[in-house]
C-alpha cells in the first residue's frame, strides 16, 4: 500500500506483530500506529498467535479514539491470519473502519508498521530476553509510554507522537538525505598489500 499523505490523526492505522523474547519462549506483542502521529494507539502481548492479542490491541485503538473525524478511518495490515479473522474483521466493520492488507505480503506494504516495531525493539531493548511474560508486558507498556511521551521523530519534525497526535496539517518532515557512493575510480581500485 501506498501511505496516502495524512493530514490528521485517526485517518490511517497501520498494524504489525513483532516477537518479544523470554526464558518461557516467545510472547508477540501487538502494535496499532497511527500513520500521522505515529502514536501507538493500540498494543497487546499476548502468549500466542491467537488473534486475540490482536483484537485486544484494536480494542484499545478504537477506545483511544478522541474525535469524530470527518475522515474515513484505514486499517492497514498484513495478511496474517489474525487480520484476517472473523472476530477482527467484524471489530473493523462494527466501529466503521476501512480494511487495507497488503498484496503481495512483502514488508515493504507494510513498511511504516514494520519501522515502529524496528524501533520498539532495538532502540529500547535491544536484544533483551525476559524473564517471562508478564515481566515483558509491564517492561512494554512503559517502553510504548516513554516512546509516544518522549521519542522525538524527525519524521513528525522533532515533535513527539503524542504531540503530534493533537496537530494536523501537513508536518515538515526533518530527514536527511541519504546518499549513495558514487561510483568512481576509488571503487575499482585493487589494492595489494
Amino acid at each position: 500500500m501506498r501511505i496516502y499523505p495524512c493530514q490528521a490523526p485517526e485517518q490511517l492505522w497501520v498494524s504489525d506483530i513483532t516477537y518479544i523474547r523470554t526464558l518461557e519462549g516467545f510472547s508477540y506483542l501487538s502494535l496499532i500506529t497511527d500513520a500521522y502521529s505515529r502514536k501507538i494507539v493500540g498494543h497487546a502481548l499476548n502468549p500466542s498467535l491467537e488473534a486475540i492479542g490482536c483484537i485486544a490491541a484494536l480494542e484499545m485503538a478504537v477506545d483511544s479514539r478522541k474525535r469524530i473525524s470527518p475522515f474515513i478511518l484505514m486499517h492497514h495490515s498484513d495478511r496474517g491470519i489474525q487480520y484476517c479473522s472473523q472476530n477482527y474483521t467484524a471489530l473493523l466493520n462494527e466501529d466503521r473502519i476501512a480494511i487495507s492488507m497488503t498484496q503481495s505480503g512483502s514488508s515493504y506494504e507494510n513498511a511504516l508498521a514494520e519501522r515502529v516495531n524496528g524501533i520498539i525493539k532495538n532502540e529500547f531493548f535491544p536484544k533483551k530476553v525476559y524473564q517471562n511474560h508478564k515481566e515483558a508486558k509491564k517492561s512494554i507498556a512503559v517502553i510504548i509510554g516513554h516512546y509516544n511521551e518522549r521519542r522525538p521523530h524527525a519524521s513528525l519534525n522533532y515533535h513527539t507522537p503524542d504531540q503530534a497526535h493533537g496537530m494536523s496539517g501537513e508536518i515538515q518532515k526533518r530527514w536527511k538525505g541519504y546518499s549513495r557512493p558514487k561510483k568512481g575510480k576509488e571503487e575499482n581500485q585493487v589494492i595489494n598489500i
